[in-house]
């Protein structure tokens, strides 16, 4: 069972390091799946996503990917939001809707965020866009980052998948940059989450450590499949993620938790097989034209 942890944490930050992700919105709903507390699996999944955001980070740094000005604000700002939503999680267990309340708030979020990703990308892709140059603003740092940093401890994330669209879409952000500036901001936000949640929260620290070791790989991984994709191909990839995601979601409350268990392994498989494929064939071009 220990060689499925580190392999399960492999996969995850194979993710993770692609799509800007802190790895816990994947590993949250699959904890969940397997058994685990929805709060206990909120704290492991932070844990993880602290391992996952490290790595990711240093592999983004050598393809320049990360905007430091824009990371800042996200994280800093993420950080105040954390200790705003904790109160409101323990709320929600005490009063026994953790159960219910959070699935449900991952399945308007999904399917939000899914929508966003392949449908407005596709229409803006069609009519072109007028400029590429990235666009800062105070107001929507802000606005992401403490929509990131409330989402982070409410849902055990590392927030990245609402920061990564939303980098996207209100800041002009390519993908490449927004999945490095997101990943910065990870950090900051689950390292404040997880030590309010290790403070209250039994924790199960070994499977935690299983998880990071395979991590440590994987976005590494991750982050080299950037410099083969393109970002409409990222962006793509990332709304379908959070399609299956969210249907894994709705089976479990539907009850159907191994269905839901595995329609994930089904997706995370079948992109695995694709990136490991087009690496090849890629890896092949370079060495055919040198």
């Amino acid at each position: 069972m220990e060689f499925f942890y580190i392999l399960l944490g492999l996969s995850i930050g194979i993710f993770s390091g692609i799509f800007g992700i802190g790895g816990g919105f994947i590993l949250t709903p699959v904890l969940i799946l397997f058994g685990i507390p929805p709060l206990s699996a909120i704290g492991t999944s932070l844990m993880y996503s602290i391992g996952t955001s490290v790595s990711g980070v240093a592999a983004h740094l050598k393809y320049k990917n990360i905007i430091w000005k824009t990371a800042a604000v996200l994280g800093l700002v993420g950080v105040v939001a954390t200790q705003v939503a904790h109160p409101l999680v323990v709320w929600f267990e005490k009063k026994g809707y953790d159960d219910t309340v959070i699935p449900v708030f991952y399945i308007v979020l999904l399917a939000y965020f899914a929508l966003s990703l392949l449908y407005k990308q596709s229409k803006r892709t069609n009519t072109e866009k007028s400029s590429t140059e990235i666009r800062f603003s105070w107001i929507n740092a802000i606005f992401i980052g403490f929509t990131g940093g409330f989402i982070s401890t409410t849902l055990g994330v590392g927030g990245g998948f609402v920061m990564v669209p939303m980098l996207i879409s209100l800041m002009n952000f390519p993908s490449r940059k927004a999945v490095g500036t997101s990943l910065v901001s990870v950090f900051l936000i689950v390292t404040a989450g997880f030590l309010t949640y290790a403070s209250s929260v039994h924790l199960d620290y070994k499977l935690g450590i299983l998880l990071i070791l395979g991590a440590l790989v994987g976005t590494q991984l991750g982050a080299k499949l950037t410099t083969i994709y393109s970002s409409e191909q990222v962006q793509k990839y990332l709304g379908a993620l959070y399609i299956t995601i969210l249907i894994s979601v709705v089976l479990k409350l539907l009850h159907f938790d191994k269905v839901g268990l595995a329609v994930i392994t089904l997706y995370v498989l079948t992109m695995l097989i694709l990136f490991l494929k087009e690496t090849i064939s890629h890896t092949k071009g370079k060495t055919s034209t040198s």
